[in-house]
């Protein structure tokens, strides 16, 4: 009887040892299972990415404003007749640039320096401005006439 007592609890540790440490065991399941849930984040995390990027992609395909926004931004650039001010505490330090080239630069003002000019001449080729400037005179001519 103690001779088949001995045997029964061999052949039952024999069984659980796949069942805890084999292949499919209890061990690897956990490990593989977080490895699954890191994975998941992950891939939650491109597609919140993927999201972002392809609105911006839209954006840019759609309309003006998106690329003048990142004109604006990313390269300073101004309209005609506009005037950028910037204002700049005196005891704060200028912003450095912390971009990296896998995320989206919008709304990320450069840090680099800003020149301001007094006069700035227009781009618009001088004939439009001065069709625009006679249309004006025209139309203040025809005002005074009328009134």
């Amino acid at each position: 009887m103690r001779l088949v007592t001995v045997v029964l609890i061999i052949l039952l540790a024999l069984i659980q040892y796949p069942l805890w440490w084999g292949r499919g065991g209890w061990l690897r399941v956990h490990e593989l299972q977080g490895q699954l849930d890191q994975q998941l984040k992950q891939n939650d995390d491109e597609k919140t990415r993927n999201d972002r990027i392809a609105g911006e992609v839209q954006d840019l395909q759609s309309g003006t404003s998106a690329v003048e926004e990142r004109a604006r931004y990313e390269m300073g650039m101004v309209k005609d007749g506009e005037v950028f001010v910037q204002f700049v505490s005196p005891n704060q330090p200028l912003p450095t640039p912390s971009v990296s080239s896998n995320t989206s630069t919008r709304g990320v003002v450069s840090a680099a320096p800003v020149t301001v000019v007094p006069n700035p001449v227009s781009r618009v080729p001088e004939k439009k401005r001065a069709r625009e400037k006679g249309a004006k005179t025209e139309k203040d001519v025809k005002k005074k006439k009328a009134g």
